[in-house]
C-alpha cells in the first residue's frame, strides 16, 4: 500500500478531492493531513474521512525533525501540497517525493506571494488571454521544480480574477489527483 501525506493550511478543497479519488483504492490510501494552522478546515474534512492529522508550528517545521520523523513513522511514499504556503526546507525535498499544484502556467506568476487570489489578480491584470495549472515537483525554491504537468484555460477580456479562480478550480480538481496516482505509481 502506498501512503501520502497531505500538506495543507486552508480549506481543503484539492485534498478533498485526494481524499475522495483514493477512498477505495487498495494501492493507495492518504495516510495523513499535515497542517500549520490548527484551524484550517481540512483538518475537519480529513477528520471527517478517518484520517489522522498533525498541525505542527514554524519551529517544529524548520528547526527540529518533527515532521520529517512523523512522516518517516507514517512509512509516507508521496508528499503532496495542496494548498500550503509555506517554503519546504531542504532537508525534506532531500528526504521525500513532494508534488504541488501552483495556480498559473508556470514559470508565469510563481514565487513568493503567488498564490491564490494574488495570481487571479495579477492575470486579469496583465490581460493573459489564458491560464492554468501546474503540477510540479518541490525543491527548496518557491515554484521552481521540475514541471510534471500543465492543463490550460481560455480567459477572456470580462474575466475578473474570481472567474479565472472558478476555471483554474475546475482543472485542479480534474487533474490534481489523476496527477498525483500517477506519480505515486512510478515511486
Amino acid at each position: 500500500m502506498k501512503k501520502i501525506a497531505i500538506f495543507a493550511s486552508g480549506s481543503g478543497t484539492n485534498a478533498q478531492e485526494i481524499i475522495d479519488r483514493f477512498k477505495t483504492n487498495d494501492e493507495v490510501c492518504v495516510d495523513s493531513v499535515f497542517s500549520n494552522k490548527q484551524d484550517a478546515y481540512v483538518l475537519e474534512r480529513a477528520q471527517k474521512a478517518g484520517i489522522s492529522t498533525l498541525v505542527f508550528n514554524r519551529k517544529e517545521f524548520y528547526e527540529s525533525a518533527f515532521v520529517i520523523q512523523e512522516l518517516k513513522n507514517r512509512g509516507i511514499d508521496l508528499v503532496v501540497l495542496a494548498g500550503f504556503l509555506w517554503l519546504i526546507p531542504e532537508e525534506l525535498v532531500n528526504i521525500f517525493t513532494i508534488i504541488n499544484i501552483h495556480p498559473a502556467l508556470l514559470p508565469k506568476y510563481g514565487g513568493k506571494g503567488m498564490y491564490g487570489m494574488n495570481v487571479h489578480k495579477a492575470v486579469v491584470e496583465n490581460r493573459e488571454k489564458e491560464s492554468g495549472i501546474t503540477i510540479h515537483y518541490v525543491n527548496e525554491k518557491y515554484d521552481e521544480g521540475q514541471v510534471i504537468f500543465q492543463a490550460t484555460c481560455e480567459l477572456t477580456p470580462e474575466d475578473t480574477p474570481e472567474d479565472v479562480a472558478q476555471k483554474i478550480h475546475q482543472l485542479e480538481y480534474a487533474h490534481y489527483p489523476r496527477v498525483v496516482e500517477e506519480v505515486l505509481l512510478k515511486l
